[in-house]
């Protein structure tokens, strides 16, 4: 694949593609045991799916099959029996589609691309209808044909925004937002057509955060909220003019984790010890209700259940109030681990490999079921989708894992 040697985009067969597919006006629209984008149906970590089993013996759930997709930290997409996912080898990006089923590659693409410190592409794909969208660390984004891989169209958007790559690359997920697909590149974001790629808006040449973009609606108000590398900010996603702002300078500039807005707040939080804070928004005006180091979200954004907050601070996963930051449990140990819920329990991916099953309850921390299915560096947050849960390490190994209860 000729990356941007998709000059000659067909314009009428990809509208006409697009349009009969009956796209939606957010890719979350998909089956709820379906996982089509970064952190699921809502991108919000959190499934509906509940006819799962929490329940596997020490020797872990079977594994129904396993693939090797080069280093990376890319997670899965999934719909029906299509799984979409990224990795790096030599020097190459190659973005996959698998069936879910036994793991066989159906389609796959490669472009060149360095792999970078920490190895590897960093975002999920999204799925949108009959297209799939991708972005690299460097910011070669594409447009492929869900089905068949074919390359609709494909751009560097480095090039067209003159934005600058941040220190570990782009990781920030694909949005679709009606017909707009919005990406966390430069200081406060860009906006492309999803239907041919031109850049509809940008912002400053950067440099980005690591978060990926969150659409809300506040005060009647729809915005996208995304990091960048020195604040949180909330753009107009029609032409991306800042709604609002609030500082938030962490070492590094690493902001990582998506905030997460609840009501007129939104939940922020990094590590290298700076913690997490609950800010409320009332226009333009930001002001903080709590901050303090209870929550130190490197990676993995928490979850928002019931009015707790479940995530990952540094090594220990915790449950904090979302209206005062108090601790309410710990389960230390799980290292840069990620989790996700469905049908009120956590399924925590270790940094280890180890797959635990808990109750997202914030009375008392209580486990279900525990099990090794992993070796390698393991940063990635498990996928739950259609009674099969997706495991990655950044070695590359994804297995794929029964929990039907079959």
């Amino acid at each position: 694949m000729r990356f941007l040697g998709v000059a000659a985009l067909r314009r009428s067969a990809v509208t006409a593609l697009l349009a009969a597919a009956g796209l939606s006006a957010l890719a979350g629209s998909s089956s709820a045991a379906d996982w089509p984008q970064w952190r699921g149906p809502a991108r919000s970590g959190i499934s509906s799916e509940s006819a799962w089993t929490s329940r596997f013996p020490r020797s872990g759930p079977r594994r129904v099959w396993s693939a090797q997709l080069g280093e990376g930290y890319s997670n899965v997409a999934v719909r029906g029996e299509r799984l979409y996912t990224m990795g790096n080898r030599g020097g190459k990006d190659t973005v996959f589609c698998l069936n879910t089923r036994n793991g066989k590659v159906v389609w796959s693409q490669s472009y060149p691309c360095p792999p970078g410190d920490y190895t590897g592409p960093r975002i999920t794909p999204t799925l949108d209808g009959a297209v799939v969208y991708t972005l690299s660390r460097q910011g070669q984004l594409f447009c492929f044909n869900a089905a068949s891989g074919k390359v609709l169209w494909g751009k560097d958007l480095r090039a067209l925004t003159g934005a600058k790559e941040p220190t570990w690359g782009y990781s920030g997920s694909p949005l679709v937002y009606g017909n707009l697909l919005i990406l966390n590149v430069g200081a406060t974001g860009a906006a492309v057509d999803k239907r041919s790629g031109k850049v509809v808006w940008k912002s400053g040449p950067g440099p980005a955060g690591y978060s990926s973009p969150m659409p809300f609606t506040l005060g009647g108000k729809r915005g996208i909220v995304l990091f960048s590398a020195t604040e949180v900010v909330a753009v107009d996603p029609a032409k991306g003019r800042p709604l609002w702002r609030y500082p938030w300078r962490t070492q590094y500039d690493v902001n990582a984790a998506d905030p997460i807005v609840s009501g007129d707040t939104v939940f922020i939080s990094s590590n290298y010890n700076h913690g997490g804070a609950l800010l409320r928004v009332a226009g333009s005006r930001v002001t903080p209700v709590w901050q303090n180091r209870n929550m130190r979200n490197f990676f993995g954004t928490c979850l928002l259940i019931g009015g707790y907050l479940y995530g990952n601070d540094d090594n220990t996963v915790r449950c904090l109030d979302l209206r005062s930051g108090t601790e309410r449990w710990q389960l230390r140990g799980v290292g840069k681990g990620g989790l996700i819920a469905a049908a009120g329990k956590l399924l925590i991916l270790t940094e280890r490999g180890e797959l635990v099953i808990a109750t997202a309850k914030p009375d008392r921390y209580t486990e279900l079921a525990r099990a090794k299915v992993l070796d390698g560096t393991n940063w990635n947050h498990p996928t739950l989708a259609n009674g099969f849960v997706y495991c990655r390490n950044h070695e590359g190994l994804l297995v794929c894992l029964d929990l039907r209860g079959k």
